[in-house]
């Protein structure tokens, strides 16, 4: 989703993180902590506006906070959520498009001869098959 880079929040790929009150909490008082680099308070103020939030951010930002004020890790966590992506869907290419429909075309007619196969006169596969097209023959 995003990932700081120059004081900035940019679209980024990764462990994202939904953000929850600790979290929120959290980022806003490392905003506000002046043991902190000004980068990190920008990051920090920046990701606590946001619903979903980088694991890399986060965990970058506890790292760098003064560990006797940041809370345990495992417990900033501790009731977020996984954001999960959907993939872009496939497109199919024009000769998969165009094979689908010759092969739907020819299961329709398939089909539609089973459908047909009683009510309509049998083609005859062989010449002279018949008694009638055996006499009919020299004529």
């Amino acid at each position: 989703m995003r990932q700081e880079e120059e004081g900035e929040v940019l679209c980024s790929s990764g462990l994202i993180l939904s953000s929850n009150e600790k979290i929120h909490n959290f980022l806003l008082s490392v905003a506000s902590d002046q043991n902190v680099t000004k980068e990190h308070q920008q990051i920090a103020a920046n990701l606590s506006r946001e619903t979903c939030i980088p694991y890399k951010s986060i965990r970058k930002i506890w790292f760098e906070s003064s560990p006797s004020t940041r809370t345990n890790l495992v417990d900033l966590l501790n009731g977020s959520d996984f954001v999960l992506s959907s993939p872009k869907p496939r497109e199919k290419s024009d000769e998969l498009k165009e094979r689908l429909r010759k092969l739907a075309d020819l299961a329709e007619r398939s089909e539609y001869r089973e459908l047909v196969k009683d009510i309509t006169p049998k083609e005859a596969n062989e010449p002279f098959s018949s008694y009638k097209d055996q006499i009919g023959f020299g004529k």
